[in-house]
């Protein structure tokens, strides 16, 4: 069965908002934060102080600030973890299922802002590969891929990945990687393999959280194996929040969503990340 494009098409629409939209539409590029003058306008509060252009504003005799274009023509590099607990199902689908989702909104919304995107699909090995191209159809091509791909109850190794990515694609580019982390040795390989990635890459590590995991730590226990859960739980999340600070102190973004804010919550770093002028 083919990954559900319309459905992910159509988070996609939600997430970005009527205005990225437009943007994405009618401009050649975004504004914000990229290399590319594009013009000069009046400061407003909020506007960093080295975007200031002090000539323009000696000259008008007031504030002004200088405007730049968003880059097109980037590229972003989807990793796809297929491993073990991707497989964990939340809800009516697996945690792989939304990696999917959320993997293939954000090939179109890059199609939209003309950056090139691909994708490469991991579990031990690596699984399939879609190197960076632009348009729509790179879209339909990733969808063709992630056809009869499924998870497998085997650990992911997050190291052949990178190292994968690292001699397949030499220009600088943003890798999301789609996963889960719940113990310290699988946190262990994925912090270490970073040091792949980096500086030439920029790691956008997103993580599939589990409601039902916060809610454990939450309850009250009324027995000792509710208490042992909360335990157990609380460590979990424990080890989970000190590798998402340890992958930001190592130079990259961490993001731990749940399944229902994953697709929203991509598309708006990606953006964020975009009119940053991190790229």
């Amino acid at each position: 069965v083919y990954p559900n494009l319309r459905r992910a098409r159509e988070a996609e629409l939600k997430a970005l908002g009527a205005r990225s939209l437009v943007a994405a539409h009618r401009r050649t590029t975004w504004r914000g934060e990229g290399r590319d003058f594009e013009s000069l306008r009046e400061y407003v509060p909020g506007d960093e102080l080295r975007h200031v252009s002090w000539s323009a504003t000696a000259r008008r005799g007031r504030l002004t600030t200088r405007q730049y274009q968003i880059e097109r023509d980037q590229t972003i590099l989807i990793a796809l973890d297929a491993g073990r607990l991707m497989t964990g199902r939340i809800e009516n689908e697996t945690k792989f299922d939304a990696g999917v989702h959320a993997a293939l909104a954000l090939m179109s919304a890059a199609a939209r802002g003309g950056d090139n995107a691909g994708l490469v699909v991991f579990g031990r090995r690596v699984k399939t590969y879609v190197p960076p191209a632009r348009g729509h159809e790179q879209t339909e091509a990733v969808l063709e891929a992630l056809y009869a791909i499924e998870p497998e109850m085997i650990e992911p190794s997050y190291t052949r990945a990178f190292e994968f990515l690292a001699a397949n694609c030499k220009r600088r580019a943003l890798v999301v990687l789609l996963t889960d982390i719940v113990d310290e040795e699988g946190s262990r390989e994925l912090l270490s393999s970073l040091k792949l990635l980096r500086p030439r890459h920029l790691p956008l590590v997103v993580t599939i959280s589990d409601r039902d995991l916060r809610a454990a730590v939450r309850d009250t226990p009324d027995d000792l194996r509710a208490l042992f859960t909360q335990s157990v739980a609380e460590e979990i999340l424990f080890q989970r929040e000190a590798a998402l600070r340890t992958i930001e102190k190592l130079g990259g973004l961490a993001l731990d969503v749940t399944t229902a804010a994953l697709v929203p919550s991509l598309l708006e770093s990606y953006i964020r990340v975009k009119e940053r002028g991190l790229l």
